[in-house]
C-alpha cells in the first residue's frame, strides 16, 4: 500500500498543489499524495498548472478543495500531513484519523507575487524547485525503517532545507 500524504495550504492553489504533482511523480508506487486548504480558492492558479504542464505534470486530477473531505468517513487514511503556508501552520487542523505524522514545510506563496509575467514564472520556478528538493529528500526516507520520533525529527529537518 503507498503511504498517504496530505499537503495543506490555505488556499490550495498553488504550493499545495504543486506538491501534491510533484510527490505523485517522484514517489510513484510508494505516495499517494493530495492536497487541499482551510478556505480553498475553488481552482488552481493558473500559472501553477503552466509550470507543471511545461513541466509534464499529470494536471488533470488537480483542484482545489477543502481540508474537510480528508476528515469525513471515506477518505484515504492519512500517514503524513505537511503545511507548505504559515496561515495554515497557524490553523488548528481537523482530527486526522490514524495520527499522521506531521511537519510545516513553510514557504513563500508564488501566487502573491506582484508584477510582469516573468516575474510571477519565476517565483513558481522557485517554489517548484525548492518543493521538488524537500520532496525528493522526504522520498528517499527509508520511512518503513525509522521509529516515530527519528522520522519526526527527519521531517523537521527537511521542512528547514533551502
Amino acid at each position: 500500500m503507498p503511504y498517504n500524504v496530505l499537503f495543506l495550504c490555505t488556499g490550495n492553489s498553488a504550493r499545495s498543489i504543486l506538491a501534491e504533482a510533484i510527490l505523485n511523480r517522484i514517489g510513484k508506487g510508494k505516495f499517494a499524495a493530495y492536497s487541499a486548504g482551510s478556505e480553498p480558492k475553488g481552482a488552481v492558479n493558473p500559472h501553477a498548472l503552466a509550470l507543471l504542464r511545461r513541466l509534464d505534470y499529470a494536471t488533470g486530477g488537480l483542484r482545489s478543495k477543502s481540508w474537510d473531505e480528508f476528515a469525513q468517513a471515506g477518505a484515504p487514511q492519512l500517514d503524513f500531513v505537511f503545511t507548505v503556508c504559515d496561515n495554515a501552520a497557524n490553523e488548528t487542523c481537523p482530527a486526522w484519523p490514524g495520527q499522521p505524522m506531521t511537519a510545516h514545510w513553510g514557504l513563500a506563496d508564488p501566487a502573491a507575487v506582484e508584477g510582469d509575467e516573468a516575474r510571477i514564472a519565476t517565483a513558481f520556478r522557485d517554489a517548484h524547485v525548492l518543493l521538488h528538493r524537500r520532496i525528493e529528500l522526504f522520498a528517499s526516507l527509508p520511512v518503513e525503517k525509522l521509529d516515530r520520533l527519528s522520522l519526526k525529527r527527519r521531517l523537521d529537518e527537511i521542512g528547514k532545507h533551502p
